[in-house]
């Protein structure tokens, strides 16, 4: 029998519930426990999935037969559990943000490096089919030469999300807003697909919720590579809509929403694109715009899955904990324009 690899989930929320269905249908992974300072969450939860629960720290990370571990804490703990995890020896699969300051990034990038652990940030729309056609254009000179790179999410959150949690909505614990826990996949998939940015202006406010960050955001982007790009986020516009992202250069264009492609135009032609429209092409729904539970585990079963494979065949991730860093370095760069009212200039 193929040997799979011991995880442990540390948090026994709503995201942890996802990641233990996901693990508990992977060939390569075998879910050893969950742990939550919370000792009758970490039960309920390990009942659940017939796993170990855990409520000390240390006990957890002493377990010989949990060899990864992944975060599903509040973001501001991330670097807390992650860092110690490190040291233990374990490897990382850490949910988004990998931490809400760059600092606090770098700092669990460095101790992973030191322990030599691997360290994947979760971005599970990086795997989608979607997302690779695009970088593949993108990569091939399809586009010729990139001029606009946007992205759009007009979701919707209503009081209580933000209400019925201690964490969500402050600048401690959820690192922003809109922005930070909601947009960071889109924000990961431009700088994926089109480059790093290199100058970035926005405006932030809180306009339809009692919270300490920002519900609605819009910036500029210039790019490296000379294109532009507008990013509007917002969990203020009723009832919810897909997320999409649009990339259009000298010879084509292409925007798809959430898991479908709503356009594939391109000046020359290949015999592939037919196929991809039939395919990949129709109306998205809103996918997690509506509600936080609405979204798909195929992405997290892809990235979960990779990471167990690396680490039985001693290969990097996908996805590492660098290129984790380079979303946080975005987001930081648009709060910090919308908090001073000047432009941010990244550096090279």
């Amino acid at each position: 029998m193929k040997r799979k690899v011991g995880f442990g989930i540390i948090g026994a929320g709503m995201i942890a519930e996802l990641h233990a269905r996901t693990m508990k249908n992977l060939k390569n992974v075998e879910l050893i426990g969950i742990f939550d300072t919370n000792a009758e969450a970490a039960r309920k939860r390990a009942d659940q999935f017939q796993c170990r629960a855990y409520s000390n720290f240390d006990e957890f990370l002493a377990d010989p037969a949990i060899e990864a571990v992944t975060i599903a804490t509040p973001s501001g703990m991330h670097g807390k559990v992650a860092i110690p995890a490190a040291k233990a020896g374990k490897h990382i699969l850490c949910e988004k943000p990998l931490e809400i300051t760059l600092k606090k990034v770098d700092e669990v990038i460095q101790a992973c490096d030191e322990n030599n652990v691997l360290l994947s940030p979760v971005f599970q729309t990086r795997f989608t089919k979607p997302v690779q056609l695009v970088r593949k254009a993108m990569q091939s000179g399809r586009f010729g030469r990139m001029v606009l790179a946007s992205a759009q999410m007009r979701w919707y959150r209503n009081p209580a999300y933000y209400s019925g949690s201690s964490w969500r909505g402050t600048w401690a614990m959820d690192g922003g807003g809109a922005l930070m826990n909601q947009a960071i996949h889109m924000i990961d998939l431009l700088i994926y697909i089109n480059g790093a940015p290199e100058e970035v202006f926005a405006f932030a406010g809180t306009l339809t919720h009692s919270i300490e960050v920002e519900d609605n955001l819009c910036a500029t982007v210039k790019y490296r590579n000379g294109s532009f790009g507008t990013i509007e986020v917002s969990t203020s516009c009723a009832p919810g809509f897909p997320r999409r992202l649009e990339f259009s250069g000298s010879d084509g264009t292409v925007a798809f929403e959430e898991d479908k492609i709503t356009r594939w135009e391109f000046t020359h032609p290949e015999p592939d694109d037919k196929a991809i429209l039939r395919e990949l092409s129709g109306k998205a729904d809103a996918g997690g715009g509506s509600s936080p539970m609405n979204i798909s585990s195929d992405g997290h079963a892809s990235q979960i899955s990779d990471l167990a494979d690396a680490i039985l065949t001693g290969r990097k991730p996908f996805l590492d904990g660098r290129e984790g860093r380079r979303a946080i370095e975005l987001i930081c760069g648009i709060y910090e324009s919308a908090r001073t009212g000047k432009p941010y200039y990244f550096n090279r």
